[in-house]
């Protein structure tokens, strides 16, 4: 008994004299505890990393052997990403939007998102899908190339080809033509990444400037069907976050560009929902995880590091400082015409990353100020008051007359007519002017890229375009506008803006 007690007390002294003081016991509880700390901690790193294999996973990407080698030159000064809203119903898609499975879609939505160098400002433009554009040389799957297409519906772009995953490189292409920009980054969203993205975030504010009903939606119904949404603020997510944004008919004049206008909306109010949520990758995660189960992307987003890391970059973009705004436009028939030089005012503002109302951003204010003082012998403006003109297109290339025309407008001069002109190789534009009007004509050369007057024996003021004006429409010493026109700033949205506000044209 007494050498049990006796052994008894040396196991609870420990042999250190310290009997009953419990400090080894503590020590290892204290060991215990860290050895759980440190097993979460791997067990969270191995869930995070999971998570960025699954995300890995999602991601599809196109082939950037599609992309055209003749491209803008990179910028130093922001960046600029294309994203795509495709109606394609392949990929189990027309469970959402109705229609043919194995329609292959076109670019229903389009906008060209510039980030600023200083990433506390950005500009979305959205692209009207009628918007007739040339659209150039693109690949087909059989590793061959198209023939231009000019005066063609921007929307037919990503279409080219007839492949079930559409084809984003050659709308790349056709942005990058158009606006002389280099795109950074090209994202493709379709119906199911859409929706997802809309239940990821838990809804989002829309609202409409009326009731709405099926036959909205499908104007094909005959009857006008049940009621979609109620006049007036409302959260959408999922099917009616996409109805939201695919109604067209019964509201304003019915037309694409009234949609653009409520989309912009619904774009807006999103960025709103994501950053009131907190922009940091715990937040993102589920955005991410819905997101990339159907995004394609180009292969420079083709990770989850690299999408998550892109968001954050944005994650100090000001609301207010979130513009949206569309291509400046006009009606041609059905169809929709770029307005010149309005259209060149706003690629030069982003190119030279100065905000709608003409500020520089970002540490380059000398650089750029430097860039847009003008050369010598240039002028500011061009006053084509009194100055009546004839123009001509010299080459094969469509409406080429019609953005001319359009351009001398601006300046005031007075367009007695348009035409094709008998030759059509034209390569240099050349102004043909009678006797006395020499003066009239250097005024027309300063205006359109590339021209030489030359006299003539017939009296009047003659433009023949050549093909030099088709590429670089703006001449450099036409006193292009440091700002875009006053009524594309001033119609802009901003992100913070009041989702009732500014839904409909027409």
């Amino acid at each position: 008994m007494a050498g049990s007690r006796k052994a008894s007390g040396r196991r609870r002294g420990g042999g250190n004299g310290a009997a009953g003081s419990g400090r080894p016991r503590r020590r290892g509880k204290a060991k215990t505890w860290l050895a759980v700390v440190v097993s979460l901690l791997v067990l969270l790193a191995a869930g995070a990393g999971w998570i960025y294999i699954r995300l890995d996973g999602n991601i599809k990407t196109f082939a950037a052997d599609g992309v055209s080698d003749d491209r803008p030159a990179a910028s130093a000064h922001g960046s600029n990403v294309l994203v795509i809203g495709t109606d394609a119903r392949t990929d189990g898609n027309s469970e959402l939007g109705g229609g043919d499975k194995n329609d292959i879609g076109r670019s229903d939505t389009a906008f060209l998102l510039h980030t600023y160098a200083d990433q506390k400002h950005a500009v979305a433009v959205s692209i009207p899908r009628d918007t007739l554009v040339d659209i150039p040389a693109c690949k087909l799957p059989d590793g061959t190339w198209t023939k231009p297409q000019a005066n063609t519906m921007f929307n037919a772009a990503y279409s080219v080809g007839q492949t079930a995953k559409g084809n984003p490189a050659c709308t790349q292409n056709t942005v990058e033509k158009l606006t002389g920009l280099r795109v950074d980054h090209t994202v493709v969203v379709d119906f199911k990444g859409f929706a997802k993205m809309t239940e990821a975030v838990g809804g989002v504010q829309v609202c409409l400037p009326q009731d709405v009903y099926q036959k909205d939606l499908n104007p094909n119904r005959s009857t006008r069907g049940a009621q979609i949404f109620a006049k007036g603020p409302q959260t959408v997510s999922g099917q009616k976050a996409l109805d939201y944004v695919r109604i067209r008919h019964g509201i304003g004049d019915g037309s694409d560009i009234g949609r653009i206008k409520r989309q912009q909306a619904f774009v807006a109010s999103l960025l709103k929902k994501v950053k009131s949520d907190g922009m940091s990758p715990t937040s993102l995660l589920p955005l991410a995880n819905a997101a990339t189960q159907s995004l394609t992307v180009d292969p420079g987003l083709g990770s989850a590091d690299k999408l998550i890391s892109f968001a954050l970059s944005m994650k100090n973009v000001d609301l207010h400082n979130t513009k949206f705004v569309t291509l400046p436009w006009r009606y041609q028939g059905a169809r929709v015409a770029i307005v010149h030089p309005d259209a060149e005012a706003l690629w030069a503002a982003l190119k030279a990353d100065r905000t709608l109302d003409g500020q520089s951003t970002g540490s380059h204010r000398e650089e750029q100020a430097d860039a847009a003082s003008p050369s010598p012998g240039a002028t500011e403006s061009v006053s084509g008051q009194g100055v009546a003109v004839a123009v001509y297109n010299g080459t094969t290339i469509t409406g080429l007359a019609a953005r001319a025309a359009d351009a001398l407008k601006r300046h005031g001069f007075t367009v007695t007519g348009t035409g094709t002109a008998l030759v059509r190789t034209q390569t240099r534009t050349v102004i043909e002017y009678g006797p006395g009007e020499k003066d009239q004509a250097e005024k027309v050369a300063r205006v359109l890229t590339d021209a030489e007057a030359t006299a003539a024996a017939a009296p009047g003021v003659k433009v023949i375009l050549g093909k030099s004006y088709a590429a670089d429409p703006v001449a450099p010493t036409s006193g292009a506008p440091s700002a875009v026109p006053s009524e594309i700033a001033g119609g802009a949205r901003s992100a913070d803006d009041d989702p009732c506000s500014n839904l409909s044209y027409g």
